[in-house]
């Protein structure tokens, strides 16, 4: 009786169960704008049934039980649990990007977000969208703190070079991009394939070793999501450039009135007796600088997968041309990706991401003297561009104008050159989970690239300049490089008695790099033309070309290890080491140990915290380790016959080798201490976020190429040098903060802001390479170096004369120390320089720290506003303190002059600040600060406005998005500098060839400016 009792109990609770199983439709939406979202995975919790949302953001179930959870996810936003309770579900999604459960890409493994301990910062894909940036590098300047982005050029395709926390060193001071695991480029992605950029700014780096010492860049490309359609995302948008400034100079009648003066001051007859009917003359900046300079960019991105295999396929053009000289200064890439992720059973997980980049770049002379636009600045605006023939004017080689300065247009019709590059880079992934809790990691990451350059010097004559070309020539280089890393390692997660939780990774990395090139010169070029310009073609003698070129081998094999502990999510700890072994060092310093430790407390956890209506959440952390750099030639250590030298055989001259660079056999690591604690802090509900930071970066043992050694030993002949050798260290110490404010006024308005801010001491504190000082960088024709690195002293700090104004008169001259050391005797009206070692006299030795091109600080300011359909996007950054010489100005008599020479002296009283102009000798000229600025500038980066249509209206024709947007980049400069672009800097390059060193730039030769782009696009997605 009792059993058939609980029989009837149990059929009733089963019934009633069953009864409780129903079919659950419903709509997920995006929180700020209401507008549905396709693609969104709804999952069972701990279920394997699973669906994702279509077009319109709707989802169905069966046979769901009532009191299930449904987990619903999407990159970018934040994940929802949602316990079932009817048959309907509307499900709204926000932003995620501040969420503390966020997974944060750390090298080697991820954490979440409120469990890291270095100072890492993310840039997500959502601001790539608005700042829409042909490079990467460009989305970085401004949104994340301690990071610094200078360019090289505004020329389309031109190096950008990256600085994170400083400039530690004078050879590559860059970081090292790892993408999807293995080391890249950042210049040959396209910014749409990229979910998240996150920067490794401190000791969290150590896990690379070697690579690590300058930063690391972590790069997550877009990949498809689990149980989701095919989505289609096509972006374009068209843009015209023209250049951001034009600098004031003196017109055609402003110019003659000066040389007159000039010529008159000089004691010499007036070059123009009659200066009416001049007019304005010719604007050579505005003959050489393009307005309305087309710009194209699209992609297609297809994506989607089941639940085993994700996809993402895509492809991107770019044209650009340059708005000095136009497809002279062009730059073409096209991008294709594929991105694979399977599930081949429980245990193996396969990834895979292959990239393949063509660029073509064609680049005019430009950063120097001689480059197009020093002579669009310095040719006067008396002359005509052609002449009565209709050829190109010739300028006069003459002693005030010297045999440097020539037509600028000239000179760009006859530059012919182009370089192509095809790069094919990815990795394949393996997962193994070999039992709960362990996985064995695997991937072969590749970079394989071919370059061609080709550059046509046709015969041509200026007028007798330096610039004549006597005989036509072709010179064609080609490159082949290529890598590969190998790693496998082992990640064990375990907890311990429910509040220890461990994570132990254990590896090991095979890196391998080698290529080589080849480079010849032809003469005498078919019809003096482009169109034959071609080794092959060439048959003038001699008829042995001219040949170069050189082949490399470089290997590292690295052992690594972490182990990351926390107790309760609270108190949390990390190790790792990392041992390189390198063939750049020699016997006895080819393997180099780098250890770092992180910590911190999330004092919010606490039980003495509290709960507090304000403070959500607060972590204190802290970091300290040691990196590595090897960044310089291979086979420093050796003696190598890679040298030009001709010998006497039998009374005969023979071109034989002889050795290239010293060689330097205690050649070892570079080492980076770095050194961090910080804070990261939540307020009101999560709406505001702050990150602060205090850091020490202290290089030591810098590689150091060309250090002086004894003439005896011999470094003047082709191909030798002097040797790299361990003789530096630099320190970098600042502060970081970042502070977010988040908030949602309305369903319909919502905005967020943010401001970062660093503050930056750059300080040299030894050299020891026997004179205490290294210099580089030029100024004018003849001078000495023009920057130095030396202890106490920034890192290329300026080196000249101090100038207390001009001379008002010759009692003043008189009661001066003579400078006629300096090249001529001062005169009233002269600048006057300052006797800083008082002896008397001014000599080179009252040379002194003059500028630092280093900023003290550097901030962004951005907003981001939402009001219904319509988006708004402002981004802007500032540099404060660093400065630039002003060297773009040739110093000629006859040279044209920036219209800040009209406040000059001209008597007693009149100036104190712009001297005289005369055709007689002064000392005028010499580097000074005269001739360093203030190039602190404050730029409108980015803006951007754009509206979604409608969904109800677009979805009837399959369109699950469409956003027109119209922007602005690089709208405006606020700066007090005279030049083109207060943000740019070039130094000389370095002995390899490649890296570009610190001490010499922030010399200004007329950089080429970055342009104003006026854009236009759309966003589609299917």
């Amino acid at each position: 009786m009792k059993s058939k009792l609980l029989l009837t109990v149990l059929m009733l609770f089963t019934s009633y169960a069953f009864s409780q199983s129903f079919d659950v439709t419903g709509t997920v939406l995006d929180a700020t704008s209401g507008i549905s979202l396709p693609g969104v995975n709804v999952k069972v919790k701990n279920s394997s049934q699973a669906t994702s949302t279509d077009f319109d953001g709707s989802f169905k179930l069966l046979g769901i039980p009532k009191g299930t959870t449904l987990v619903f996810s999407f990159i970018g936003l934040k994940t929802q649990e949602v316990v079932v309770s009817g048959t309907k579900v509307t499900v709204r999604m926000g932003d995620d990007t501040r969420s503390l459960d966020e997974v944060v890409v750390i090298g080697y493994g991820s954490q979440k977000k409120r469990e890291v301990t270095g100072a890492v910062s993310v840039l997500d894909s959502k601001t790539l969208d608005i700042l829409k940036p042909s490079r990467i590098e460009q989305a970085l300047q401004g949104t994340i703190s301690g990071v610094n982005v200078t360019t090289q050029s505004g020329a389309p395709g031109a190096p950008i070079d990256v600085r994170i926390r400083g400039i530690a060193t004078n050879g590559q001071n860059g970081p090292t991009t790892i993408i999807d695991g293995y080391v890249g480029d950042l210049n040959v992605l396209n910014p749409n394939d990229i979910e998240t950029v996150t920067v490794l700014k401190d000791a969290q780096a150590a896990i690379y070793g070697t690579i690590g010492a300058n930063g690391i860049i972590l790069i997550t490309t877009k990949m498809g999501k689990k149980n989701s359609k095919t989505k289609i995302s096509f972006n374009s948008y068209t843009g015209f450039q023209e250049a951001s400034r034009k600098l004031p100079i003196l017109n055609a009648t402003e110019y003659a009135l000066l040389l007159n003066e000039s010529y008159a001051n000089g004691g010499k007859a007036l070059p123009y007796p009659n200066v009416s009917g001049l007019g304005k003359g010719t604007d050579w900046q505005k003959e050489v600088l393009g307005t309305g300079v087309p710009l194209l960019n699209s992609d297609l991105t297809i994506s989607g997968g089941s639940d085993k295999i994700t996809y993402s396929i895509s492809g991107s053009h770019l044209d650009q041309e340059g708005i000095v000289g136009g497809d002279k200064s062009g730059y073409l890439r096209n991008t294709a990706r594929i991105g694979l992720g399977a599930d081949l059973s429980d245990k193996f997980k396969l990834k895979t991401n292959v990239i393949y980049t063509y660029f073509d770049r064609k680049t005019i002379n430009e950063n120097g003297l001689g480059s197009v636009l020093f002579n669009a600045l310095n040719v006067p605006a008396t002359f005509n561009t052609h002449d009565a023939n209709g050829n190109f004017t010739l300028v006069p080689s003459t002693t005030g104008l010297g045999t440097e300065i020539i037509n600028p247009l000239a000179q760009i019709d006859n530059t012919y050159n182009d370089y192509n590059y095809k790069k094919l880079n990815g990795n394949f992934g393996l997962d193994y989970k070999i039992f709960k809790g362990f996985t064995l990691s695997s991937s072969i990451g590749f970079n394989t690239a071919n370059s061609e350059s080709k550059i046509f010097g046709p015969q041509i004559s200026y007028g007798g300049k330096v610039f004549d070309v006597q005989r036509s020539s072709v010179t064609q280089r080609t490159v082949n490089d290529n890598d590969y890393s190998f790693d496998i390692y082992g990640t064990y997660n375990t907890k311990i008695a429910e509040n220890h939780n461990i994570t132990a990774t254990l590896g090991n990395t095979i890196y391998k790099q080698w290529g080589n090139s080849a480079v010849a010169t032809g003469y005498d070029v078919p019809n003096n033309s482009w169109e034959f310009a071609d080794i092959s073609l060439t048959k003038g003698l001699p008829s042995a070309l001219n040949t170069g070129g050189y082949v490399y081998d470089q290997r590292r094999i690295s052992y690594f290890g972490r182990a990351q502990y926390d107790y309760k999510g609270k108190y949390l700890f990390s190790a790792m080491i990392r041992r390189d072994s390198s063939t750049k060092f020699g016997p006895g310093f080819k393997v180099g140990y780098f250890p770092s430790f992180t910590a911190g407390w999330v004092v919010s956890d606490e039980g003495f915290f509290g709960t507090s209506k304000t403070v959500n959440f607060l972590k204190f952390r802290a970091s300290y380790g040691t990196l590595g750099n090897d960044q310089i030639p291979n086979n420093g250590f050796l003696s190598i016959l890679n040298g030009e030298a001709t010998y006497v055989f039998d009374g005969i001259l023979v071109n034989g080798a002889a050795t290239g660079q010293i060689p330097n056999p205690d050649l070892k690591w570079e080492e980076a201490k770095k050194f961090d604690v910080g804070l990261d802090l939540r307020l009101f509900n999560d709406k505001v976020s702050v990150v602060a930071d205090y850091f020490i970066d202290t290089r030591k043992d810098l590689l150091i190429p060309n250090i002086p050694v004894s003439g005896i030993v011999g470094i003047g002949a082709p191909g030798a040098s002097a040797p790299t050798m361990n003789a530096g260290t630099v320190r970098n110490s600042g502060l970081e903060f970042a502070i977010d404010y988040k908030e949602k006024l309305s369903d319909s308005f919502s905005f967020t802001v943010g401001y970062n801010v660093t503050f930056l001491k750059n300080e040299v504190l030894e050299v020891n390479n026997g004179t205490g000082f290294i210099e580089q960088g030029s100024f004018g024709v003849g001078q000495p170096a023009a920057a130095r690195m030396e202890a106490g002293k920034p890192i290329g700090y300026f080196y000249g004369y101090k100038t207390d104004g001009i001379f008002q008169n010759q009692a003043e001259v008189n009661a001066h120390p003579s400078q006629l050391a300096l090249g001529a005797n001062a005169s009233p009206g002269d600048i006057r320089y300052v006797d800083v070692n008082g002896d008397g006299v001014i000599d080179t030795k009252d040379r002194t720290n003059i500028g630092d091109p280093i900023a003290d600080a550097t901030m962004g300011f951005n907003l981001q506003l939402n009001y219904k359909n319509l988006d708004f996007a402002v981004y802007t950054f500032a540099s404060i303190g660093n400065d630039m010489v002003r060297n773009y100005e040739r110093v000629l008599s006859d040279a044209n002059r920036l219209d800040y020479v009209l406040d000059r002296w001209t008597g007693e009283g009149t100036s104190n600040s712009v001297p005289r102009v005369t055709t007689g000798a002064t000392a005028n000229n010499v580097l000074s600060d005269y001739y360093v600025e203030d190039a602190s500038y404050f730029r409108i980066q980015n803006i951007q406005l754009g509206y979604t249509i409608n969904p109800k209206v677009t979805q009837k024709a399959g369109i699950t998005k469409l956003r027109l947007y119209t922007g602005v980049n690089n709208l405006y400069t606020f700066t007090k500098y005279k030049g083109f672009d207060p943000g740019a800097s070039f130094g000389p390059t370095n002995q390899d060839g490649v890296s570009q060193s610190p001490i010499g730039a922030g010399i200004d030769y007329g950089f080429y400016p970055v342009p104003r782009t006026y854009l236009l696009g759309l966003n589609i997605n299917f």
